[in-house]
């Protein structure tokens, strides 16, 4: 026990000392980055660079846990514990209990703590870095079905749409409330069936309200159609919902089952969430691919070749996963396997190189 605590505080530490690494690096890089791109001071180049950083390191983690595995298998291996402790009677894969539990843990730690965080400074720094841009249309899901913002000159106009089909091009049960430059709301339209066009929306079976009349209901009109002027597009739409990544990890859940009731696809969600319930394993599988490849005496030679050699590997398994990922959010593969098959395949064919490196 005495010996698993300090093969897992080891792991540990070179763990912290790799991400503490990689984050000054990613600093480095992303305050010149910000400096060039849009010629802010010091102090608010690093503040963005600081809101940008997580969302990066969590995109490499299974990079930086390999580079840590190497690490600490090689400094075990130069210093000859690994020889002692097999000399003690104790296994390889005894000993890769402590390692692969550690990753383990880290995993279900970023999953649980570390992306929700990642969600939070990846909005505020989508916020920050398009403020002044044309951000005229903003788009939400809840429960009460699509909403979504559209700016005509000083009109404002909410959209609120029970059900959608996938790309939001037509809407159902879509109501418009329009407010002038003063924030007073000036009318209210409801439709059936709204299309979207170039430039316009198309409604069908429509009601409006001029909400400044007196009595707004009774001089409220009727319509077989209506073309309402708009400057959203489809292009608009999609990119309203963000990258998954921008969804804390405990709300994806709902948040799938609002896009589902809404109409919208939920895959590429779908996709995201399941890769995050497999992270933690993925880390483990990363852990045993490096094992196999430096998890052996100094001695027996060709260090720097094994280094390479798991290296290799762990970017061939990273790219793997995000090929996968792809897959499944176009639905050419199920979301299981898009999600599931990289790090199964990687925990399975390390152990196995384990196994016939120990009793092969």
């Amino acid at each position: 026990m005495i010996l698993s605590l300090y093969f897992a505080r080891r792991f540990l530490a070179v763990y912290l000392l790799v991400t503490a690494v990689f984050t000054a690096v990613l600093l480095m890089i992303d305050v010149i980055e910000q400096l060039r791109k849009t010629g802010v001071t010091l102090t608010i180049a690093l503040y963005l660079a600081l809101l940008n950083a997580p969302e990066s390191l969590y995109q490499i983690l299974p990079l930086i846990i390999i580079i840590t595995s190497i690490a600490v298998f090689l400094g075990l291996a130069r210093s000859s514990e690994l020889v002692v402790v097999r000399a003690s009677g104790r296994s390889g894969l005894r000993f890769l209990l402590a390692p692969v539990i550690t990753a383990l843990l880290i995993g279900m730690l970023s999953v649980a703590v570390f992306n929700p965080l990642v969600a939070a400074t990846s909005k505020l720094y989508d916020r920050l870095t398009t403020f002044g841009a044309d951000s005229g249309s903003v788009l939400s899901i809840s429960e009460n079905g699509l909403w979504m913002r559209q700016g005509m000159g000083p009109l404002q106009s909410v959209i609120n749409a029970a059900r959608s089909n996938r790309d939001g091009s037509q809407l159902q049960q879509v109501s418009f409330l329009t407010f002038d430059a003063s924030g007073t709301p000036t009318r209210r339209i409801e439709a059936k069936l709204a299309s979207l066009e170039p430039g316009a929306w198309a409604l069908q079976g429509v009601k409006q309200w001029d909400l400044q009349a007196t009595n707004p209901e009774q001089s409220a009109q009727s319509l077989a159609t209506l073309s309402l002027p708009t400057d959203l597009t489809l292009a608009k739409i999609s990119e309203g919902f963000g990258a998954p990544s921008t969804v804390a990890f405990w709300n994806l859940p709902r948040y799938i089952a609002a896009l589902q009731q809404a109409g919208f696809s939920a895959r590429s969600y779908q996709v995201w969430y399941q890769m995050e319930l497999a992270l933690p394993l993925l880390l483990a599988g990363m852990v045993l691919l490096a094992a196999g490849f430096t998890m052996r005496p100094a001695r027996f030679g060709k260090t720097g070749q094994m280094v390479l050699w798991a290296l290799l590997g762990g970017f061939l398994i990273f790219f793997l996963r995000n090929f996968a990922q792809v897959l499944g959010e176009t639905g050419q593969i199920p979301i299981a396997l898009a999600a599931w098959a990289p790090p199964i395949a990687t925990a399975f064919l390390a152990l196995g190189l384990v196994l016939h490196l120990e009793d092969g």
